[in-house]
């Protein structure tokens, strides 16, 4: 593990030598595949080194990570061509994926907080300093103040725990379990805000809208993933108190993921439908954690690696709307058939996959979801088809309306997309429709 960090590190200095772009981008790519192909056949921890370790849970994070940042340097090439700080960007992004690297890969949990509150800096730089309106400062506040109130709890629990068991290693503390409610709050707040839960998901949208492209794929793509993953890690101890209390969370998932969808059906901005249906989908990912069953774990688990790839994709093709009308109101993003007709298959692909169409990896893990929560309780059944209705409603909105009718008059009367970013959208779509083929290791990990 630690041979990919050293590599990550010696990036560094790449970032700031003249016209590297292309370079660190294909190193990162190269990095990937090489992770990829070196922790095949894991289930359990393996690759350990000082303080990291991976198994299934981490490595598939891990990869998504690796993947979507060397997507974001691909999708920000405006930020090269017009020669913005594209150094200190490159920084930024590799800064982040070393930050999210090691919170994945840690087995520490002390560790774990540390390196989960840092990946928040280089997020926050990436707002403050590549975003497009003034409002991005707000956005950056509500970022940074929403996780840092809720993680300060969570900080004192693990010390806590490590007075009570005299180790913060993920392995060893399995058998502990906790019944105390404040302590039980403590350890699972941060990660219900950083997931985000409804009632607090008010600094995503924000967030999303003001970021610039890569700020939001890395948000969409693996930030909103910390928090599964850190509940995926804690519920080994917090079993007992779990059935105990979490039917409120998986209630208020549920319905706030109703609520959040019939807000998207009234939005007029691309980035912030895109950026309310995350937070639909990770309601959807929190309630099937929470019921603690193997079906849940296993889905939630598909869903957040589903989810990323969709959902940057998403935004991507946002982008590419936004570059070329210089808007991303629905009001003047109408008729895209005739401006961008090839674009218009990668919208189709894409917003299939975020409703959960076959074959993308969405429908397994949506399966998934439903069976698990339909059997913890049936009358979960009511939000839950409300909630798949309307998620194939508002992306049917977004899709239909982007696409069909009058173009707008002031757009010129056609703009094809270029190779590169054809090439992006097709990076996105093709592990997400492929993995449902060799989909073992993300239903059979536990």
């Amino acid at each position: 593990m630690l041979k990919l960090l050293l590599s990550l590190v010696f990036l560094i200095p790449l970032c700031f030598m003249s016209n590297m772009w292309w370079l660190v981008q294909g190193f990162l790519f190269l990095l990937t595949f090489m992770f990829l192909i070196s922790n095949l056949g894991l289930i359990f921890f393996g690759n350990l080194s000082y303080f990291m370790g991976c198994d299934v849970l981490s490595y598939g994070l891990i990869l998504l990570s690796l993947w979507i940042c060397s997507l974001m340097l691909m999708a920000s090439e405006s930020t090269f061509r017009l020669k913005n700080y594209e150094g200190l960007f490159m920084f930024m992004i590799i800064m982040l994926l070393i930050l999210l690297y090691l919170t994945f890969s840690t087995m520490n949990l002390f560790m774990f907080y540390l390196f989960f509150e840092s990946s928040l800096i280089p997020t926050l730089f990436l707002i403050l300093g590549w975003g497009y309106q003034p409002e991005r400062l707000q956005a950056g506040v509500y970022l940074l103040f929403y996780t840092l109130l809720a993680s300060l709890p969570l900080l004192v629990a693990i010390f806590f725990l490590y007075s009570y068991e005299y180790t913060l290693c993920f392995f060893l503390i399995n058998k502990v379990n906790i019944v105390h409610i404040i302590w039980y709050l403590a350890l699972i707040l941060a990660f219900l805000v950083k997931m985000p839960m409804f009632l607090v998901h008010l600094w995503l949208p924000k967030a999303h809208v003001e970021a610039p492209v890569s700020g939001s794929m890395i948000l969409a793509g693996v930030l909103l993933k910390l928090g599964g993953y850190g509940l995926l890690r804690f519920f080994k101890i917090l079993l007992i108190s779990g059935f105990f209390y979490n039917f409120v969370w998986v209630g208020i998932s549920l319905v706030g993921g109703v609520l959040v969808s019939l807000m998207c059906l009234r939005q007029t901005d691309l980035k912030a439908l895109i950026a309310y249906s995350s937070v639909a989908h990770m309601g959807i990912v929190l309630g099937g954690l929470m019921t603690l069953s193997y079906w849940g774990f296993c889905g939630s688990f598909t869903l957040m690696i589903a989810h990323g790839l969709c959902s940057s994709g998403l935004f991507c093709l946002a982008n590419i709307s936004y570059e070329r009308l210089g808007s991303r109101s629905l009001l003047l993003n109408k008729g895209m058939m005739n401006f961008m007709p090839s674009m218009t298959l990668w919208w189709f692909l894409l917003s299939s996959c975020n409703m959960a169409a076959p074959p993308s990896l969405n429908l397994l893990s949506e399966v998934s979801l439903l069976n698990s929560l339909v059997s913890w309780s049936w009358t979960s059944m009511l939000m839950l088809s409300l909630l798949s209705f309307f998620s194939a409603a508002y992306t049917l909105y977004l899709y239909s309306y982007s696409q069909h009718g009058k173009v707008y008059s002031g757009v010129y009367s056609c703009s094809m997309g270029v190779a590169r970013e054809y090439l992006l959208l097709f990076l996105h779509w093709v592990p997400l429709n492929l993995l449902i083929l060799s989909s073992e290791p993300c239903m059979l990990w536990l």
